[in-house]
């Protein structure tokens, strides 16, 4: 603990201003940015941190499921499907192609599950 100013804090924070302290090099002093303290690195000796990293879970999809739409949970529009003829077909959209060109478009018939695709 240090005790410079009216702080009392540990070493990662400056005793006299109270902001956080630059990390230390590896070598020379740590001058606060703050109000310009100056601290000697041994100061630092017996400071440790630590940290964890958690990192989020992927899950693998295959491209027969991103073109399964079986469920009619998605979006659906007044398009008539062209095999059964019932006007509501649910729809999604996937950017196959360069940047630069439109989003291909999925439909599935809510009524016989026929499929086609649309290039916008």
């Amino acid at each position: 603990m240090a005790e410079v100013g009216p702080f009392t804090s540990t070493t990662a924070f400056c005793a006299r201003c109270g902001s956080i302290l630059p990390l230390l090099n590896d070598f020379g002093l740590v001058k606060c940015y703050a109000c310009k303290s100056i601290y000697e690195p041994e100061n630092f000796n017996k400071l440790k941190f630590n940290y964890t990293i958690n990192f989020n879970t992927v899950s693998v999809i295959a491209n027969e499921n991103i073109l399964n739409l079986d469920n009619p949970e998605g979006p659906v529009v007044e398009r008539k499907c062209p095999k059964c003829g019932c006007d509501r077909m649910s729809y999604a959209t996937l950017q196959l192609r360069s940047a630069d060109e439109g989003q291909t478009v999925f439909y599935t018939c809510v009524s016989c599950k026929y499929k086609e695709t649309e290039n916008s």
